[in-house]
């Protein structure tokens, strides 16, 4: 039950500094630290563009998800249909005004920033998504009147990111939402319907792909294929991969990062310069600083007591841990390369402003736990 004062929603700044789950803000922190100096490395050992961009743009997004942290959760219950629609908008006038670069359009020019709404609206779904189902009796959850909302939600932005082309984050936005889906009761079985569904439209799907990404999957069936041309960003991350070895060659000292055998380095496949750099041993400890942030987010949900809260939680902890486990797996060669940041270790404003604010709303969901909804 909820007593008198957990009802008021009036916390004081004092209340709200000493229920930051701080060892989560320690955990970002190191990561972040680690980020500055991955992105110093990918620059040859220089403050050059992307290094810059990137220390600004995470003690900017920081300090964003301090601010967002204390923003009453009721808030974000109650604007996330709005959210929701705003990204969506957003999404739709990339298709009509946003920029090209390599055969995409997935940007759109705000003058501070070249803006990727498909990664805000990762967010957005699981926060749609998660005011949904916290209204619907568990019960009530697989009829099927409640089912065609969530999947006229799930499918229009995720066609809009398919035609950009952006095939990657469209799959990890359709999981992302799906995963809420399944942590609100909806049946295994409407999964398998799904499952059964994709896999007859596949071939015709696969017709409509560009050449670029059938090239990615044939690469990822048969990397030597093509070692110098579609099959050499794989082979290169492997040869790195390799060559660090138990504790790596080192700070600054990545022969395949350097002599500039490893493109992208800054970005998709930071991982890589990382894991050559700091070894076997340097990359289990980022796996794992990734492991406590997750678990730090699931045990907000498991503390917080708005059914909103917990499908938040739950939602995004499992979505951000999938975003890790998609990027590693692609540049370790186990996945198709499908264009997926490593959360706040990658270079990309619209990424890390994506993660840091859905890190503030389950900041806001710990330091609000006490506190309904509605």
């Amino acid at each position: 039950m909820y007593t008198s004062r957990s009802i008021s929603s009036n916390l004081s700044f004092r209340d709200k500094i000493f229920s930051i789950d701080y060892f989560l803000v320690f955990l970002l922190l190191v990561l972040g630290i680690i980020s500055m100096f991955a992105m110093y490395s990918s620059g040859g050992g220089q403050f050059d563009y992307h290094t810059k961009n990137h220390i600004i743009r995470f003690i900017a997004f920081f300090l964003l998800f301090f601010i967002i942290s204390f923003i009453p959760v009721k808030f974000w219950f109650q604007s996330s249909i709005l959210i929701y629609i705003v990204i969506f908008f957003i999404l739709l006038a990339v298709k009509y005004f946003g920029l090209s670069s390599s055969g995409s359009q997935r940007w759109i020019n705000f003058y501070f920033i070249n803006l990727q709404p498909s990664e805000l609206m990762k967010i957005a779904m699981i926060l749609f998504l998660a005011k949904y189902y916290h209204r619907i009796p568990t019960n009530d959850v697989n009829r099927v009147r409640y089912l065609f909302l969530p999947i006229a939600a799930l499918l229009a932005p995720v066609l809009l990111v398919v035609m950009q082309p952006d095939l990657g984050t469209s799959i990890l936005l359709a999981l992302g939402g799906m995963i809420v889906a399944w942590l609100a009761g909806v049946r295994i079985k409407f999964f398998a319907y799904l499952s059964i569904l994709f896999l007859s439209l596949a071939p015709i799907a696969i017709s409509f792909l560009k050449p670029y990404q059938k090239a990615r999957i044939l690469t990822f069936l048969n990397p030597d294929r093509d070692p110098l041309g579609a099959g050499y960003q794989i082979i290169q991350s492997k040869i790195a991969i390799g060559s660090g070895g138990l504790f790596g060659k080192g700070f600054l000292n990545g022969s395949q990062s350097y002599l500039d055998f490893l493109p992208e380095k800054h970005t998709d496949f930071i991982f890589i310069l990382f894991s050559e750099e700091f070894g076997f041993f340097g990359s289990v400890s980022v796996l794992l600083l990734y492991f406590l942030i997750t678990s730090r987010i699931v045990n907000i949900g498991h503390i917080t007591r708005s059914n909103f809260g917990k499908l938040y939680c739950y939602g995004f902890a499992s979505a951000f841990f999938l975003y890790v486990v998609v990027n590693v797996g692609m540049v370790l060669g186990l996945l198709p390369i499908v264009g997926s940041p490593l959360p706040i270790l990658s270079y990309g404003g619209s990424s890390m402003l994506a993660i840091m604010f859905g890190l503030g709303v389950a900041m806001s969901c710990r330091i609000h736990k006490d506190h309904p909804v509605n």
